[in-house]
């Protein structure tokens, strides 16, 4: 039968016909304004934490040094000895060893740091005279225009005299108030940190309080990991590479193991800063043999760290791959500075937790949804037989 429409028939039965364009292009819309809406959420919550970092960041360290406190109270208290005994044991017994530790380390470190910036620069001027001699034979000027600079600019920053006395003293203040208050928030979480979680559960519907659970216990498994693993491999990292440095014959080799302690808080960044901070003072102050040396003996440790040590003392609890450790570090510090860079690797590790939490839950309900419906089996008996 030939067809009799018009073209104009054609278009507006083409028009009325259903397609998927309108509802693909409406969904994405959607996805594309939520994601906005998230976005602009996370920065303007970004910005009032870090105008409040004074009180943030002291319970943020707060909860990170209850993870690790928390096992010893929980395991007192089973003994038999009331909360607060236990809390009191476990928080004093903690700063006790901290102080111990800063009476031994910080008088000779401090004393010792004076020398580190003339060390630093004397392994730059080594550095630059065998870029420019050696095999490679860069030319004179282009090796110090990166050589140079950031020394130069970091000594007009320290010869500023007003503003950057005024800025020392302001972040001098904050870190004295921020440890105080660390201080005093480690024990009240420790002591009534379990009271708070049941007050907050109480306060969250009923069908959700497992969720809620199981997420916070995989966020406070992320950052009691990274606290743990952290200090473990920097124990192990800095005494490795200060003992290098001591039988080499370098100096300062106690202040380059403190400071590759404190690189492990950041991983991957702090550990090859370090090790570049100990090869420099080695190569200015014992020569370039034991300068090679200490640059052997830092890849092997970086290397058996990564792949031997990291994976077992961390656990899963931080499985994190190093392109997003290197992205969560590298948007930490370009926000918030070195307190950025601090918290950005347990945060993310956190957030991974949590969204594997919540995704193998969603995962497991639609796996429920799909499948069929069993078939509805007679109770069974009796065990013993009996009617």
């Amino acid at each position: 039968m030939p067809d009799t429409r018009t073209p104009a028939d054609a278009r507006t039965e083409a028009a009325a016909r259903p397609t998927t364009a309108g509802p693909r292009l409406r969904r994405a819309s959607d996805v594309v304004l939520r994601v906005a809406v998230l976005v602009a959420a996370g920065i303007a919550v970004g910005w009032v934490l870090w105008h409040l970092r004074v009180v943030v960041l002291p319970v943020f360290i707060a909860i990170l040094v209850c993870t690790a406190l928390t096992p010893p109270v929980v395991a007192l208290e089973r003994r038999g000895l009331p909360a607060l005994a236990s809390t009191w044991i476990v928080f004093g017994a903690a700063v006790t060893m901290l102080a111990g530790v800063l009476l031994l380390i910080v008088p000779p470190t401090v004393d010792q740091f004076a020398d580190l910036g003339s060390a630093l620069s004397e392994g730059l001027d080594d550095v630059e005279q065998w870029l420019v001699d050696g095999p490679l034979g860069l030319e004179q000027e282009q090796v110090r225009q990166y050589t140079r600079d950031p020394l130069g600019q970091a000594a007009e920053v320290i010869d500023l005299p007003s503003g950057s006395i005024m800025s020392g003293a302001r972040t001098a203040g904050e870190v004295a108030v921020g440890g105080l208050l660390s201080i005093v928030l480690t024990f009240l979480l420790l002591k009534d940190g379990r009271r708070f979680q049941a007050a907050v559960m109480d306060r969250v519907p009923a069908r959700h309080r497992d969720l809620w659970r199981a997420s916070a216990q995989r966020a406070w498994s992320a950052c009691g990991g990274f606290l743990r693993g952290a200090a473990v491999l920097g124990v192990i990292e800095g005494t490795i590479i200060g003992s290098t440095m001591a039988i080499v014959g370098a100096p300062l080799a106690l202040p380059v193991a403190l400071l590759t302690l404190m690189g492990a808080f950041f991983p991957i960044v702090g550990a090859i800063t370090a090790g570049a901070i100990a090869v420099l003072i080695t190569l200015a102050g014992a020569g370039f043999t034991p300068a090679l040396i200490v640059l052997v003996v830092a890849v092997a440790v970086q290397q058996l760290d990564n792949d031997l040590l990291a994976p077992f003392i961390y656990g899963r609890s931080l499985e994190l791959h190093p392109v997003a450790v290197l992205l969560a570090l590298a948007t930490g510090a370009t926000l918030g500075g070195i307190v950025g860079a601090f918290v950005a690797v347990p945060l993310l590790g956190a957030a991974q937790g949590v969204g594997h939490e919540v995704w193998q839950r969603r995962d497991l309900l639609d796996r429920g949804r799909d499948e069929p419906a069993a078939e509805p089996v007679a109770p069974a008996g009796p065990v013993d037989g009996g009617s």
